[in-house]
């Protein structure tokens, strides 16, 4: 999914190194709205467990002109029940762990932050490069005919470290210092347009029009504010709003093929710590709703709703240096 949020402006450092760091383990599952607790109580839930460690380099051209680029690196594993007669004998696990997409973006000031030291706004546009391998196989076991067999099958749609398509970023973050200066409200938007259709890669799947991969658009919104007093020496705190999820239909191209859309609603607690050019961050996004909404897939078969496993919560932790 798309990563957390980078400020608009950095100061007047021309370099700023990052490390972002990104865990999630999905295994509550939902159809539309509604969790489908039994899948627990009977322990044939699905479990993905995903690890994300992005590098973020980025250059200041300007006071009001930047361009960043990210480099992620992508491990998971998903983890299926083996059941028979409805009865759960073990289980199944896949892995994952390659290079992701990688995303070169420019951003904008919309003012000089010498004129409007206490707030701006900025607006993005990047590429999402299909960097990353959006066909990874792996050994899976099944049941067949009462026997577990073993196959050789590209893995999940959710633990492929690539999409497989070109994309476009784009990105409006806005801030506005309240509070004597001492907090900071902040607005940050993204949205990824894949106009790609499918990438061609078999699911595995036996429902008609899952047959291969769709390539989603993803979107992520943030709102809330962070607070810092002198007194804190270096310490600050924020509490927010998050929403990110893939949407039913994308807004350019076509929208089969295979996709989980669905989003999530957290609220977001986040602390900081600042000391020189150095800044270390930890943020939990707890999910207080989800839904799973119908795939165009779903919509062309009356009843047909499938599920998807969302997280608790995501722990995200970054590191940034400036230069």
């Amino acid at each position: 999914m798309l990563g957390a949020y980078e400020g608009s402006y950095t100061g007047p450092n021309k370099w700023q190194f990052s490390t972002t760091w990104r865990y999630q383990k999905s295994d509550r599952h939902f159809v539309g709205s509604e969790e489908q607790e039994e899948r627990q109580e009977r322990g044939n839930e699905v479990v993905n467990t995903i690890n994300l460690v992005e590098l973020g380099i980025r250059y200041n051209l300007s006071d009001q002109t930047s361009f960043s680029v990210g480099i992620p690196y992508f491990m998971a594993e998903r983890s299926n029940a083996l059941t028979v007669q409805g009865t759960v004998i073990g289980r199944t696990v896949t892995h994952a762990s390659a290079l992701g997409d990688i995303t070169l973006t420019a951003r904008r000031l919309f003012w000089k932050p010498a004129e409007h030291p206490n707030g701006n706004m900025s607006f993005g546009l990047g590429l999402k490069f299909p960097t990353g391998r959006d066909n990874v196989v792996d050994a899976r076991q099944r049941i067949v005919s009462g026997q577990q067999v073993t196959s050789i099958e590209t893995v999940d749609q959710s633990i492929q470290p690539g999409d497989g398509g070109f994309g476009a970023l784009l990105d409006f973050q806005a801030v506005q210092r309240v509070l004597a200066n001492k907090g900071t409200l902040y607005l940050a938007t993204s949205y990824l347009v894949n106009p790609d259709e499918t990438n061609g890669v078999r699911t595995f799947r036996n429902n008609r029009g899952e047959e291969v991969m769709s390539v989603a658009d993803q979107y992520l919104a943030r709102v809330g504010m962070a607070y810092a007093a002198p007194s804190w020496k270096g310490w600050g705190a924020s509490l927010g709003g998050r929403l990110e999820g893939v949407p039913v239909e994308d807004l350019v191209g076509g929208s089969q093929g295979f996709r989980r859309p669905g989003y999530a609603v957290s609220v977001e607690p986040a602390v900081s710590y600042t000391s020189g050019p150095h800044t270390f961050s930890l943020a939990a996004p707890y999910a207080l709703y989800r839904n799973r909404t119908r795939s165009v897939p779903d919509r062309a078969v009356p009843g047909r709703h499938g599920d998807a496993a969302f997280a608790d919560y995501i722990l995200m932790l970054g590191y940034w240096r400036r230069y």
